[in-house]
């Protein structure tokens, strides 16, 4: 075998490889010889058929074998001879032309073909010590914990009929009917629907116009549906909703007990209030996590400056891309909406899938370097976080993962970067700063990209909301 380097430019590699006709007889020859024992043809005894006989039946079947076996190991061979690391895995370029693959299968021509690929750059570890990070940290007070147990006990409050107009509060019992130019729009129904006054659970508008109704009583209302509606033919246009009031309802007292916090399956209300204090110290030290991390690597992102793969790049842009896409879509919106153009959004998160790459090459070799491994047992409860996402499908989502490396690798790898960063948590200088939560919670005015990424559509009712905010 011929192996000659026809490309070296920067990152790129363009390899030659010539297996002589020869080369590919002998392998055949072999094969050919190993199978005389083995295959059965009517008319001769096993192990007596004659050479020539297989090589006229089985010839270029076994030929092709060969040369899978070839393009198969090559790469790997040759990779590992020049002591470089693939990016991707290479690209084989052969001969398109039917004759002549005809002749290598023939065994009367050489099997010329290329492999083509980037290398991944060469990283050399530097010293994290002197990169600084503050670290947020907001105390939960016992009046915030106060107040979100209110709001989440309040979930088991009764509400008792009552005579006369409906206040901020109260409870409504209502059929409504809305209509766009007159007309029904599909979703725009409901029969009994119970909203409490106040609440926020439907669009803007709708519930303040209730404000003041009575059982019996029958109301058109006109709202006009958020720009960013989850529905695209209802975003930013004016809608009639014919309502009839079937019940006005007042808000029983709300008490803060033992048996409240059984309502809500917690044995106790001081266990209910320790499950929302953890709640919300989880939800801001994942604020903090993430406001550090992003220091850290907006510090290595200044250390480190190097090519990129392309190929990687590009993997990594598309994905972004139809991300932004699909919720620009989801929200009805486009570019101009988010105060950029599509040229100028391409530029900064081609910006983005750049920095990502390089960091993430920058992560994967300190970690290597510490040592960082992913544990399976890391690896099993991510599998299982995956898999009781879909209740009912529990074994297909087994199978997925274990016919698909691929998926494994990127249940993988989120695990593997967090420890790296714990790694680096244990060598660089970090000072911690109490802040308000308005402080945490702020974004950074410094993101990852110039051109904001759609937001989420909101729904009509707020039935989709995070229910794991309560107990």
């Amino acid at each position: 075998m011929q192996v000659t380097e026809t490309l070296n430019e920067g990152l790129k590699r363009e390899i030659k490889v010539v297996v002589p006709a020869k080369d590919l007889e002998a392998k055949l020859s072999e094969r050919l010889e190993n199978a005389r024992s083995r295959v059965r043809i009517n008319g001769f005894r096993p192990g007596k058929v004659p050479t020539a006989h297989l090589r006229k039946v089985y010839g270029k079947s076994f030929m092709a074998e060969v040369v899978n076996e070839i393009l198969s190991e090559t790469p790997r061979s040759v990779l590992s001879d020049r002591n470089e690391k693939s990016a991707t895995q290479p690209e084989i370029v052969m001969t398109e032309d039917e004759k002549e693959a005809e002749k290598v299968l023939e065994g009367q021509a050489d099997f010329v073909f290329s492999l083509n690929y980037e290398v991944l750059p060469k990283i050399e570890v530097k010293d994290v010590s002197d990169i600084a990070v503050t670290r947020e940290i907001v105390d939960v007070s016992d009046d915030e914990v106060d107040e979100q147990v209110k709001r989440v006990a309040s979930s088991t409050r009764s509400f008792e009929p009552k005579k006369g107009k409906a206040e901020d509060g109260d409870q409504v019992t209502i059929d409504y009917l809305g209509k766009l130019d007159g007309v029904p729009f599909d979703g725009g129904a409901d029969t009994d629907a119970q909203l409490v006054l106040g609440s926020g659970q439907f669009i803007p508008g709708f519930e303040e116009q209730l404000i003041g109704v009575k059982a019996g009583d029958e109301k058109q209302i006109t709202v006009t549906f958020p720009e960013n509606y989850g529905a695209e033919k209802l975003a930013g246009k004016e809608a009639t909703f014919d309502i009839t009031v079937k019940e006005v309802a007042k808000p029983g007292e709300l008490e803060l007990n033992d048996e409240t916090a059984k309502k809500l399956g917690i044995e106790s209300m001081d266990r209910l209030r320790q499950v929302i204090r953890e709640q919300i110290e989880s939800q801001y030290g994942s604020f903090t996590r993430q406001k550090v991390k992003r220091q850290i690597l907006d510090a290595l992102d200044g250390q480190y400056q190097f090519e990129a793969p392309q190929k990687l790049v590009d993997a990594e842009f598309n994905n972004i891309w139809a991300q932004i896409n699909n919720d620009l879509q989801e929200a009805g919106r486009t570019f101009e909406d988010e105060e950029t153009t599509e040229e100028a959004a391409r530029e900064e998160y081609r910006k983005l899938a750049e920095r990502r790459v390089r960091l993430g090459l920058v992560l994967s070799e300190i970690g290597e370097k510490a040592g960082v491994e992913v544990t399976e047992d890391e690896l099993q409860r991510a599998l299982y976080d995956q898999v009781r996402r879909y209740p009912g499908q529990e074994q297909q989502i087994y199978e997925f993962f274990r016919r698909t490396p691929d998926a494994v690798a990127n249940l993988r790898a989120p695990i593997f970067e967090e420890k790296v960063v714990d790694h680096l948590l244990g060598s660089i200088k970090v000072a911690d700063k109490k802040v308000s939560k308005e402080e945490l919670m702020a974004e950074d005015e410094a993101g990852e990209t110039a051109a904001k990424p759609a937001k989420k559509a909101a729904p009509k009712k707020k039935a989709d909301e995070d229910k794991s905010e309560e107990a």
